[in-house]
């Protein structure tokens, strides 16, 4: 439930934060509702990864992007993500999530989006996105960046940690037998 009340929020107010190009910082803040609290009294982990939606939802939305990927049958879709925990969320203290496009590859893009307070980073993410095409298809990343009207910025390098992190984390492709984590040990 509490995703639905702030996605309806969302959808009412994304307006009232000003345009937004892909390349540029979004910010939107939030609150730490009782409802986000774990049996620790603070913001539980899988409360950050549904807050990461509804930044990069708010990004896309502000910048245009949305009506235009809604537009050419595009929905993007989380396939990696990596978070690093520094500070614990409170209940309700203010907050807020920075969104950035980090650069993208031949199949997917690579979105960084930090929890910030008062200027200090509580946490942080990396997440990977693929954009799928209605009713099947996988676009590349270029014809996904043609159909959100192109790129207004010098067209960002991908770090390479981020290169060396998705090839860290890659998942056999199609029906192949998942390596052994274990060598020995099953």
């Amino acid at each position: 439930m509490k995703l639905w009340l702030r996605l309806v929020w969302a959808l009412l107010s994304w307006r009232s934060r000003g345009p937004l190009e892909l390349h540029q910082v979004g910010k939107r803040n939030f609150r730490v509702w009782p409802s986000d609290l774990d049996i620790f009294n603070h913001m539980n982990n899988g409360v950050y990864l549904t807050l990461l939606d509804l930044g990069r939802f708010d990004t896309l939305k502000r910048s245009g992007s949305w009506a235009k990927a809604k537009r050419a049958k595009l929905h993007p879709v989380v396939v990696g993500e990596t978070i690093t925990f520094r500070k614990s969320l409170t209940p309700w203290q203010v907050f807020s999530i920075e969104t950035a496009l980090l650069g993208w590859n031949d199949v997917a893009f690579f979105i960084q989006q930090r929890f910030v307070v008062a200027g200090e980073i509580h946490a942080e993410a990396v997440v990977k996105i693929r954009f799928l095409k209605s009713p099947r298809g996988i676009p590349t990343s270029e014809e996904v960046i043609e159909a959100l009207g192109g790129w207004n910025a010098p067209t960002p390098e991908l770090p390479k940690w981020v290169s060396d992190w998705d090839a860290a984390v890659a998942l056999p492709k199609g029906r192949e037998a998942a390596p052994s984590l274990w060598p020995g040990r099953e």
